[in-house]
């Protein structure tokens, strides 16, 4: 199985690496089209400010490019809510897959909410041997609404997306690859998909 870890340098990437080793695959990460294009499974990876990291994308064609993409696509944190219409960080124009506009925690907050969180109304086989109020492990200042693309909820001051799903791409919030057993399970639900 070949599968492509999207570079476009704004990813937390040995970890992601590291945790597909741990389930006994190889990723490679490349920004070659062809590369991604021939891969079985994409991992669209996302750590840092959105419009400097829709600007990589851009800058590359790969904006134009995942869109396209036919096989699972999974997108994480950042990747996730650049897979959104848009998001209120930086005032940016996402990749518009999932039709839900990425907005800030409210002021009541603490921000970024770091830590384990529960995820709860799991849907979809991404969450096949994954219970109800599992913990998984959460970094971010932003967040998507709950949509009817929502596969998992979370809750920090409201109830919020934390996984997205349409047709064959994914995104979770939170960071599988640091979400200690659940988080491989769900890799691994994505690797078998």
């Amino acid at each position: 199985m070949k599968i492509v870890i999207i570079n476009y340098g704004a990813g937390n990437i040995q970890s992601i690496k590291f945790a597909i080793k741990r389930l006994g695959f190889e990723a490679i990460l490349t920004d070659n089209v062809d590369e991604i294009l021939n891969a079985d499974k994409v991992i669209f990876p996302g750590v840092g400010e959105a419009s400097s990291a829709m600007s990589k994308l851009r800058d590359s064609g790969l904006d134009a490019l995942i869109p396209t993409l036919k096989q699972p696509v999974l997108g994480i944190c950042l990747g996730m809510q650049l897979m959104c219409n848009a998001s209120e960080e930086g005032e940016t124009r996402g990749l518009g897959i999932f039709n839900v506009d990425v907005v800030k925690f409210s002021n009541k907050v603490k921000v970024p909410q770091i830590g384990w969180n529960e995820i709860s109304n799991l849907k979809t086989n991404l969450f096949s041997k994954v219970k109800e109020k599992s913990h998984i492990y959460m970094v971010h200042s932003f967040y998507a609404p709950v949509t009817n693309e929502t596969i998992a909820t979370s809750n920090y001051d409201v109830d919020y997306s934390a996984a997205l799903q349409k047709d064959n791409f994914y995104g979770t919030q939170f960071h599988p690859e640091k979400s200690s057993e659940v988080g491989e399970q769900i890799l691994r639900n994505f690797l078998e998909m």
